[in-house]
């Protein structure tokens, strides 16, 4: 039986009820938007993976496996994607309770904090690993509360097992997600994604920022190579009434002179 199957939505109808909000810890929150909602990492994936119809990329709200008010043992990730799942169901429900969506979350990540770090590898790694989670990251811009800069767990059998991260020429480190079908990097502290179809890093605010300005650029000059075009035409068009004109006043003229 796979994960899937494990979990099938329940055809029954499920009470209607709100996951609670995820307890507040300062220092995790600005640490989790120095590397994601600053940087824009978690808009700029959105957009990569698109069908937000069918796609949750959603972060720090409890993932369960079935609804319940009691999150002893609940975590919430810094960083989940699903696909084919149901979006509004998770804004409805406040959260991911895998026997509503119908499957586990294929992806989580965790960035480091002094907070969490123990947890992330510990406690955490068992918890996502009994979801049913495909795949498990961890990002730490130090190295100091994951004892690695980055990792990641691929689920096999029930049970994680470690991705292959290498170290690039730069010194950055790099591990694939099958599930994302992207590079992962630790590059100079900070959390990125590349495209392995392209080498290059997904599409950035500062990408769609030159995209927007190119497109701009070349609409102008296509509007005044137009342009350029009309005036030509009329140009031309001119030069062929006052020739048609000319003509007609030498032949009127040469006929005035025959008749006299």
């Amino acid at each position: 039986m796979t994960t899937t199957d494990a979990f099938a939505k329940n055809p029954e109808p499920v009470d209607r009820f709100r996951l609670p909000d995820p307890p507040e810890h300062p220092g995790d929150k600005m640490t989790n938007a120095k590397h994601l909602s600053a940087t824009g990492n978690h808009h700029h994936l959105a957009k990569h993976l698109g069908s937000p119809d069918t796609t949750i990329v959603a972060a720090e709200r409890y993932v369960v496996i079935r609804p319940t008010r009691n999150m002893a043992g609940s975590h919430y990730p810094d960083l989940l994607v699903a696909f084919d799942v149901d979006p509004d169901l998770y804004e409805a429900s406040n959260g991911y309770i895998i026997s509503e969506q119908g499957k586990p979350p294929d992806f989580v990540l965790e960035i480091a904090s002094r907070h969490t770090g123990r947890i992330d590898v510990g406690e955490k790694r068992v918890a996502y690993a009994a979801a049913g989670i495909l795949e498990y990251w961890r990002f730490d811009e130090t190295g100091q509360y994951h004892r690695a800069r980055l990792a990641g767990d691929r689920l096999v059998d029930g049970r994680y097992v470690p991705i292959d991260i290498r170290e690039l020429p730069d010194g950055s480190l790099e591990g694939y997600s099958t599930v994302l079908n992207l590079y992962l990097r630790w590059e100079n502290g900070q959390l990125s994604w590349y495209d392995p179809a392209t080498g290059q890093h997904i599409l950035t605010y500062e990408d769609q920022r030159r995209m927007a300005e190119a497109e701009r650029e070349s609409r102008m000059q296509h509007e005044a190579r137009a342009a350029r075009e009309r005036q030509a035409r009329v140009q031309a068009e001119n030069r062929a009434d006052a020739a048609e004109a000319q003509v007609r006043q030498l032949q009127e003229e040469l006929q005035r002179l025959r008749g006299a």
